[in-house]
């Protein structure tokens, strides 16, 4: 006789699992959550108080290769906080209220307690950032996946008023880009990072780096921050043209995303602070310009672009609610894409 648990999947394993989070997941329900957990789906009912024409704005996303460093230091707790503040970041830049959020493990050989971290950590920030987790999928497939290694994906749906959508097309020549400082690397760049960290400099996760002042763990799994609270504000008061989400293609592809045909950004290099991190990783990992601007956040994690008569008052509010804004470029009529503004000194400043 051969079971199922005898072919590789322990389904009492997975109950336990969700046994242990299930308070936690409960305790994100906002007031539109309609369903409990066991249902085939989620049901929430929307509520279009303050929205006249309601649109809903979907996302989705993963936390790549930084995975990798969790297993290597055997750290689950912060990677689901990755995947919800890069998820609520990606509906943001459009307008959008995050709502409810749902998630995917898929792992080789299911671990009670790896479950319960990482889902801890999605539960933990759907609930600081009062957003409903709704459903979710755990999977154990065994054969697929090394040991010790799983898989994370995360959805998003959030709300607009049409009328505020942001899509770049209120930008003009002459607004301000202004930059809001990043965490650290967030979830893009981790496969060069692991050459440079774990091969090429040969540390181990636990490792101390003196210019770092932390452990290599530490740095790198530091969380990908998110913007929901500081930007909000703003744009319920109307005060910007634009929001881009500094991810994969850094600030090189993802500006442009954001700005209409016919104009381009300007970007002014040594306009503030580029983490240490990133001076490591063009040093001794000897990456070139281009593929440090394409790679990576380089220390700014979201951009705003606003109207000049209102930049005082941006980061004013900015600055009260904790996320310092600093005027970084300017857009200009042009080809679109990104121009860097080199100081004398040369590329980027402090990296060289």
């Amino acid at each position: 006789m051969t079971t199922y648990r005898d072919a590789g999947v322990d389904i009492d394993a997975q109950d336990r699992a969700l046994e242990r989070v299930k308070q936690m997941v409960r305790a994100t329900y906002t007031d539109g959550v309609l369903s409990d957990q066991g249902a085939f789906g989620g049901l929430f009912r929307l509520s279009t108080k303050g929205v006249k024409d309601p649109v809903l704005v979907a996302s989705a996303d993963g936390v790549g290769t930084k995975l990798k460093v969790a297993f290597l230091s055997g750290r689950h707790d912060s990677v689901g906080r990755d995947l919800v503040h890069h998820c609520i970041n990606d509906v943001l830049v459009q307008g959008a209220r995050p709502l409810f959020f749902l998630d995917s493990l898929a792992t080789g050989r299911l671990d009670p307690d790896v479950v319960a971290e990482v889902i801890g950590g999605v539960a933990g920030a759907c609930t600081d950032h009062g957003i409903a987790l709704l459903g979710g999928e755990t999977a154990e497939m065994p054969g697929f996946y090394g040991d010790g290694e799983y898989d994370l994906a995360g959805f998003i749906v959030g709300v607009v008023d049409r009328r505020r959508i942001l899509d770049g097309s209120r930008v003009e020549s002459g607004d301000i880009l202004v930059g809001l400082p990043s965490t650290g690397l967030h979830t893009n760049g981790y496969s060069l990072a692991r050459r440079v960290f774990f091969e090429k400099m040969d540390l181990d996760p636990d490792e101390p780096v003196a210019e770092l002042g932390r452990t290599v763990a530490d740095e790198l799994l530091a969380v990908h921050r998110c913007y929901l609270e500081p930007v909000w504000p703003l744009l319920e008061k109307d005060r910007i043209h634009a929001l881009a989400h500094i991810t994969g293609g850094g600030l090189t592809d993802n500006v442009p995303r954001v700005l209409p045909e016919g104009l381009r950004a300007v970007i002014k290099v040594g306009a503030w602070d580029v983490p240490p991190v990133f001076r490591i990783l063009a040093q001794v990992g000897e990456v070139p310009e281009e593929d440090m601007w394409r790679t990576f956040n380089l220390g700014v994690g979201m951009v705003l672009v606003v109207p000049p008569k209102r930049l005082a008052r941006v980061l004013k509010v900015l600055k009260k609610n904790g996320c310092p804004g600093f005027p970084m470029g300017n857009v200009i009529e042009g080809e679109s894409g990104v121009e860097y503004d080199h100081p004398p000194e040369g590329f980027p400043s402090g990296l060289r």
